[in-house]
């Protein structure tokens, strides 16, 4: 059987006719219109005008005759408004009064504003004809924006004005014109990032903000994060064919301040000491980023025993443990049958403070499989976890979903921040700076204008449970494994992380018996990530600095990244 015939115009018409409150009956052979009320053309007219307002383009289409729906789909409609919205820049299009010309000739006052060329003003004829019962309009593709004539092209060129200049939040330039100096040399440079050719996942965006196509952009750091700021306005030349519709000349914008303290942000610098690692210093109070330095953004790997904030805080808040729990000495901890090694086999345990300030992971490990995977990743979450930074560019610290953890030695290994947890040093200063806190998560900013006064913040946890932790944190400097950290007449309340890279089994050889540490066993201290995640001063609810500090490869947090923070941390109580 042949295919049946698509419905023919005069048909479609028809069934238009009856959607405008026309009745057909079907009688032998014939059809007998009773006639409706339909739209006048005035309602017609308004109605296109004010769906071109709210840019509405299914509503502005619906307005038009039979034929112009039968060539041009929903899709196709609205993309020809679109791509010369984009072409022209456009922010918002005013459409005013309808006015009658006559003999179904309708006048539109149209005004596009744009962001490259200004307000562009031109009266839009609109032709409207009976179509079927009704009145529409007869549209044609000029009618996408005012001043186009029949088979003219909507077109631009544009250029770009210098970029803006970049300024810590003292004033002191970061990034000056063409070149992008600064006095502060190689300080600036670690923070400010650089210009390329627009990525594939920028340009329909910079399409829209009217940059030529071999523009060149923020690809990272602060030029990323401010681009749109620091690009000001382009300017150029809109033409309909030939014909000059509206010009401008670019315009620089304003110098930009950003949250960046020049001291603090040369101490991250030097503390990184070129190594392969990142920093990021916050003001908890405000959430503003002193300063950041290396992959603080943008690295992510396994924060190790840092992550034992969260599992401690998660087990407190949980009633799993109380801080009167004592643990037994031990080296090791056995789940699902493998054990889980302390760092280079030690032994350590007693109360939760002292677990927690020598990092023990013969208790932290079955605490966390105690606690079960779900109250692990809630509290991860309520830290920051699996949720964006409002940093742009900045990475994402990740905990997988609990149902998809596994057994107690996946928990187990998630608790003491292995598996499949990974976080940045970015993450991490957030999650010492919720700790001082008092269980209030900020929110962090690269803008000083963005918020006056204290940051937003989320409740992560309890302000007793906050406490509580940060006593334990302060164990850490004091007698346990961030000593190094320690600064005089100050309360450093610190955790350090040793993040196993290949292994949670690792052994340290006896050189009296060999075989119990096979060699794909041994540790190597140049296959474990440094950590260390601190606050100061601690003690009042009101840190002045927080410090995320992660040096990738670089053996034990605290021999070598508490006290690389340390620094960080002095240059912040300091001028911050």
């Amino acid at each position: 059987m042949p295919p049946s015939p698509r419905p023919s115009r005069a048909r479609a018409r028809t069934r238009r006719a009856v959607a405008a409150g026309v009745v057909v009956v079907a009688g032998v052979g014939t059809f007998f219109i009773i006639k409706g009320g339909g739209p006048s053309e005035k309602d017609t007219v308004v109605t296109f005008a004010r769906a071109w307002n709210a840019g509405d383009y299914a509503a502005m289409r619906a307005q038009t005759t039979g034929d112009v729906q039968d060539r041009y789909s929903a899709r196709a409609f609205a993309a020809r408004y679109r791509a010369a919205a984009g072409t022209a820049t456009a922010i918002r299009v005013t459409a005013g009064t309808p006015h009658d010309e006559g003999d179904g000739q309708w006048v539109v006052p149209v005004t596009v504003t744009t962001r490259a060329f200004g307000a562009v003003s031109r009266r839009v004829a609109l032709h409207v004809v009976k179509d079927g019962d009704a009145r529409h309009i007869a549209w044609t593709p000029s009618l996408v924006f005012p001043g186009l004539a029949a088979g003219e092209t909507l077109r631009r060129t544009t250029t770009m004005p210098e970029r803006a200049d970049l300024l810590a939040r003292d004033g002191t330039p970061l990034a000056q014109g063409q070149q992008r100096v600064s006095a502060l040399g190689a300080t600036a440079q670690a923070i400010v990032g650089a210009l390329g050719p627009i990525p594939e996942t920028y340009k329909a965006r910079a399409q829209q903000l009217g940059y030529p196509s071999d523009a060149q952009v923020g690809i990272s750091g602060l030029e990323r994060t401010f681009d749109e700021r620091l690009a000001g306005m382009p300017g150029g030349q809109l033409r309909a064919g030939v014909r000059l519709l509206a010009d401008r000349v670019p315009r620089k914008a304003a110098p930009v301040r950003t949250t960046i303290a020049p001291k603090v942000e040369e101490a991250a610098v030097t503390a990184l000491a070129g190594r392969l690692g990142g920093v990021v210093a916050i003001r908890p109070q405000t959430g503003e980023i002193l300063a950041a330095a290396g992959i603080g953004f943008s690295g992510l790997q396994p924060p190790g025993s840092t992550f034992k904030i969260i599992t401690a805080t998660a087990a407190l808040a949980n009633g799993v443990a109380k801080p009167s729990d004592t643990f037994p000495v031990k080296t090791a901890a056995t789940l699902e049958g493998v054990e889980l090694q302390n760092a280079n086999g030690e032994s350590c345990g007693g109360t939760l403070a002292e677990s927690f300030a020598l990092s023990c992971n013969s208790v932290f490990a079955p605490l966390g499989a105690k606690l079960g995977a779900e109250k692990l990743v809630t509290t991860a979450e309520a830290f920051g976890f699996n949720q964006p930074t409002g940093i742009t560019g900045a990475a994402t610290a990740s905990i997988p979903p609990a149902d998809e953890i596994g057994d107690d030695l996946a928990v187990g290994s998630s608790a003491i921040g292995q598996g499949r947890v990974q976080a940045t040093a970015l993450q991490m200063g957030i999650v010492a700076a919720t700790i001082g806190r008092r269980g209030r998560r900020p929110d962090v900013t690269l803008d000083p204008d963005r918020w006056k006064g204290s940051a937003p913040t989320h409740a992560a946890t309890s302000a007793k449970v906050a406490r509580q932790v940060e006593k334990f944190m302060l164990g850490v400097v004091r007698y346990g494994t961030g000593k190094s950290a320690a600064i005089p007449d100050v309360k450093v309340a610190g955790k350090t992380g040793t993040a196993e890279l290949k292994s949670t089994q690792a052994c340290k050889p006896d050189p009296e018996n060999p075989e119990s540490c096979p060699p794909e066993q041994q540790q190597d201290t140049t296959d474990t990530d440094a950590w260390f995640a601190a606050y100061a001063p601690a003690g009042e609810g009101h840190p002045r600095i927080a410090v995320g500090m992660l040096l990738v490869g670089a053996g034990a947090g605290g021999d070598t990244a508490a006290p690389a923070a340390r620094q960080v941390l002095l240059a912040g109580l300091k001028n911050g």
